[in-house]
């Protein structure tokens, strides 16, 4: 018994310093405790008021325990009974009142948001329509209104109300965007869920699957980004264009042969995979390689660089994704990634 303890004792300040370091671990953009947007402060208020709660009652019945403890010990050479409360009509009132209170206090305003958050959207003239469609791994985003698809990335208007509309093509996956809202299954077969969320300010918010839906479930990520109305105006205007080809005719004709079989570029190409237009002026490339100029990190570089390095080998960027490694020459590697790091939407000002 005493060795165990020991080994408690050394433990126990080891598992605190490990607390303390994971605390620091994440990002501002992927916690629920930093709400960015109405539903997320809703579901966050709830949350405060469930833990205020919890604490409550952790810090009572604490504190009733060491008060009996200390007050009703029993002390050296007492031999007597002590008094017995069963069946005392006062206490037991007491202990059952109170629980009850408690979850009145919870639960009244977790139902009435329940009901507030349920609210419908999908036929409001106001709100923007978003189609979601999850696949292994990459995320669809489609506005009926305007006729255009996208992936990987979620672009809205600020202020705007963005009711969702989600199902999956494939397995069970979960959209998240936790600054802003909660979760909501997507599920397969005729199955659609629904939610609605808004973001008052301008940024880009992060967004991931949150139920486990293969080996690459974890870098199954997409970016919500939030514009002010007239850019996202110019964003659906450039959507809806054209797009020219490669302008050399042997990188164009693999392009063809070997890109928009499965991917769509403008006009162009299947509606299989994630639609790549305007995909050289996105933040992210796969979901997971971070454009920027300045990398840090390894799932950072250039647009180029992460297109290069997506196309040629993308099984080792996200394992058991459905692309595959395309037979392709180091020319045409190189020529279909600068072609795509070049598709840029100019529509921020």
């Amino acid at each position: 018994m005493m060795k165990r303890w020991r080994f408690v004792k050394r433990l126990a300040p080891l598992m605190a310093m490990m607390v303390l370091v994971l605390t620091a671990c994440g990002r501002s953009d992927l916690s629920t405790l930093n709400p960015q947007g109405p539903v997320a402060e809703e579901q966050f208020g709830l949350m405060k008021l469930a833990i205020g709660i919890m604490l409550i009652v952790i810090i009572a019945v604490f504190g009733i325990s060491l008060y009996v403890i200390i007050r009703f010990r029993r002390r050296q050479g007492d031999k007597t009974i002590p008094k017995q409360v069963e069946g005392n009509h006062k206490l037991e009132i007491i202990w059952t009142v109170i629980p009850i209170i408690m979850l009145i206090i919870l639960g009244v305003p977790t139902v009435q948001s329940v009901f507030n958050l349920a609210k419908d959207y999908s036929k409001d003239p106001e709100a923007v329509q978003v189609i979601v469609t999850s696949h292994q791994y990459w995320w669809e985003f489609e506005y009926p209104e305007y006729g255009i698809k996208t992936a990987q990335e979620l672009i809205i208007p600020k202020g705007k109300t963005i009711s969702v509309q989600a199902k999956s093509a494939d397995v069970l996956h979960s959209f998240w965007i936790p600054s802003l809202a909660g979760k909501i299954d997507t599920n397969p077969g005729a199955n659609v869920n629904a939610m609605y969320f808004s973001a008052p300010k301008e940024g880009v918010y992060l967004g991931k699957c949150a139920e486990l839906c293969g080996p690459s479930h974890g870098l199954m990520d997409f970016k919500v980004k939030s514009v002010d109305e007239s850019s996202f105006d110019r964003w659906v205007a450039a959507l809806q264009e054209p797009v020219a080809l490669p302008s050399d005719p042997a990188i164009a004709k693999a392009f063809e042969s070997k890109c928009l079989s499965c991917h769509a570029v403008g006009d162009l190409g299947g509606p299989a995979y994630p639609n790549l237009t305007g995909i050289g002026s996105r933040e992210t490339v796969g979901g997971i390689l971070v454009n920027t100029d300045d990398p840090q990190y390894s799932n950072e570089g250039s647009v180029y660089d992460n297109l290069h390095r997506w196309i040629e080998n993308p099984d080792e960027v996200k394992p058991g994704n459905q692309m595959g490694k395309i037979d392709l020459t180091e020319q045409e590697l190189e020529g279909i990634a600068k072609y795509l790091s070049e598709l840029k939407l100019n529509y921020e000002q």
